[in-house]
């Protein structure tokens, strides 16, 4: 890879860390739901910078529905399915959220537990911090992956990630950037901050909590969170464009460099499996879930469908057709979106093969955002055609 898409990878992963009911027809369209995630992905693909894949699913009950565009390796011209790896960038977050919840329920971790108490090697100026403001990304952390020191480290070591505290150590000579709790600062040391307290309460790694609390009780047997760049086949190949060239960026980075905040692998399937039972209290009950549905303003990083309002490693959306609640996320190559019902019954999972922000790709984001909106739509929707 040239030196440029190197660096413009390497800016790219950095950037990037940085219930209702619906009528059977889309209002206002004439068209049945499914028909609009149709000519929603259509209009994606169709525009400028868009993805060369895009893959839709929608759930309600036991009833799932699967629509796809484009290809998951423009090598070969294998179409998306379910079952493909992918890196899932930021909806990483929500399952740092599941670890630390279940934990919280157990009583092994108290969501008032401070950083000072449960990492105090950290700098003094964080110590107060409590992990309920690291999970509400209210803590007014300084983000590791904004620092120039992490940047040039990146670019330097693209395939060879530092050891997790290293990614703190990055921002450890910043102050914080508002007083804990006054506000909404979306920030990637926050689910470092928790997946490292997890792993001090438990004494194991957060990888291994993880499979523990998560992945085996969820059973997502092609959910991962590994260190290197390796990606296991079939998988959703990840682009990029370097002036003007498409550029195939799938392993180009180590996973480790995001860890708990955005390192994770899965794929569609297990995505729709994990947020139908972490929204759906698979993982924890009610009064735990309690906490974590208090809501402040605030918006994933991309903003997800609709009216966003942020809670603890969850995000709401209010659309037209119904609320969900879930997460979104975006790195080089991938951009997410996985939601659904408090209940656990009705879920939208959306994955895209490009890196699609509001700042880089305004246009494209904006059909992006619709596509998210129509999936929710149609998975609220009864059975249609």
């Amino acid at each position: 890879m040239r030196r440029t898409a190197r660096t413009a990878v390497a800016a790219a992963l950095a950037a990037a860390l940085l219930g209702g009911t619906a009528a059977d027809v889309d209002a206002g369209t004439g068209r049945a739901p499914d028909d609009r995630v149709r000519h929603a992905l259509d209009r994606l693909m169709d525009g400028p910078n868009a993805p060369e894949g895009a893959f839709v699913l929608v759930q309600k009950g036991g009833h799932s529905r699967a629509f796809r565009a484009g290809v998951a390796d423009v090598t070969t011209g294998r179409p998306i399915t379910r079952g493909m790896h992918m890196r899932i960038a930021s909806t990483a977050k929500a399952y740092s959220g599941a670890v630390v919840l279940s934990l919280v329920e157990r009583g092994v971790l108290k969501l008032g537990d401070t950083i000072g108490e449960r990492l105090p090697w950290a700098p003094r100026a964080w110590r107060r911090v409590t992990l309920r403001q690291a999970l509400h990304h209210t803590s007014g952390l300084p983000d590791f992956s904004a620092t120039k020191k992490f940047r040039t480290y990146l670019l330097a070591h693209l395939d060879k990630a530092p050891g997790h505290r290293r990614l703190l150590g990055f921002a450890a000579h910043k102050p914080l950037e508002f007083r804990p709790g006054s506000r909404f600062g979306y920030s990637n040391s926050d689910n470092v901050v928790a997946a490292l307290m997890v792993e001090d309460a438990t004494g194991r790694s957060y990888e291994s909590v993880l499979a523990r609390r998560v992945l085996r009780p969820l059973r997502l047997h092609n959910t991962s969170l590994p260190r290197g760049t390796f990606l296991r086949r079939p998988r959703i190949h990840g682009y990029d464009r370097d002036d003007g060239a498409l550029v195939d960026v799938t392993s180009v980075f180590a996973a480790g460099y995001a860890w708990a905040s955005g390192g994770m692998v899965s794929t569609p399937r297990d995505q729709n499996r994990f947020i139908r039972g972490y929204v759906g209290r698979a993982l924890f009950d009610g009064e735990t879930q309690s906490e974590q549905f208090t809501f402040r303003r605030g918006h994933s990083e991309p903003p997800g469908p609709g009216t966003n309002t942020a809670g603890l490693a969850v995000f709401r959306y209010r659309t037209p057709c119904g609320t969900v609640y879930g997460h979104t996320g975006n790195t080089a190559g991938y951009t997410q979106f996985m939601a659904a019902s408090k209940n656990g019954r009705t879920s939208a999972v959306v994955s895209v093969n490009a890196q699609i922000t509001p700042d880089t790709k305004p246009a494209a984001f904006h059909r992006l955002r619709t596509v998210f909106r129509t999936a929710v739509c149609a998975a609220f929707a009864t059975h249609a055609s």
